[in-house]
């Protein structure tokens, strides 16, 4: 416990934390050039125009994880996965998986839902379909969109971001 609470009070929001989701040093200056300023700002226009965007969905995810919230997006990712799965062993199997990680009462990245539709899901997932996880990735989907979204669109991690997309556009048009 005093190990996590330690993590807590060292939490940075800094650029130095999304580093993971920027290419090697030699290449920012070639991934600046696909990521503009207008793409930075769409993400602040809708959540799905963030999470359609590999480097907003990057950029996201890694602010979650400096909130130590990262499960959410991780479970929507897996539903997105699961639903693309054709044979129903596969879906089964990822079925299980899914429900193991963030859906049990026990799962180690439990994501926040109500008794009953963790429940409705436990009964659809018996016989797993391609929708049998909608209705809690939904919930998840607005729970993200509601409250972690607007955090990270105000937060220096996106900001810091933003900025330095406008300066790199600014340089390069000089």
């Amino acid at each position: 416990m005093k190990t996590r609470l330690g993590c807590l009070s060292n939490k940075s929001d800094s650029c130095s934390d999304f580093s993971e989701f920027l290419p090697p040093a030699q290449e920012r200056s070639t991934r600046y050039l696909k990521l503009s300023t207008d793409e930075v700002t769409r993400w602040a226009d809708s959540f799905d125009a963030l999470l359609s965007n590999k480097y907003g969905l990057a950029a996201f995810r890694t602010f979650l994880k400096s909130e130590f919230s990262d499960e959410n997006i991780e479970f929507w990712l897996a539903c997105e996965d699961y639903k693309k799965s054709k044979s129903p062993a596969k879906m089964m199997s990822k079925a299980n998986k899914i429900y193991k990680e963030f859906i049990d009462v026990h799962a180690p990245r439990e994501v926040n839902i109500d008794h009953r539709t963790r429940e409705e899901t436990k009964q659809r997932l018996l016989e797993p379909t391609p929708n049998s996880l909608s209705e809690v990735q939904a919930k998840v989907y607005s729970l993200m969109e509601k409250d972690s979204y607007p955090r990270f669109i105000r937060s220096k991690i996106y900001q810091d971001l933003l900025n330095r997309t406008q300066i790199y556009c600014q340089r390069k048009s000089v």
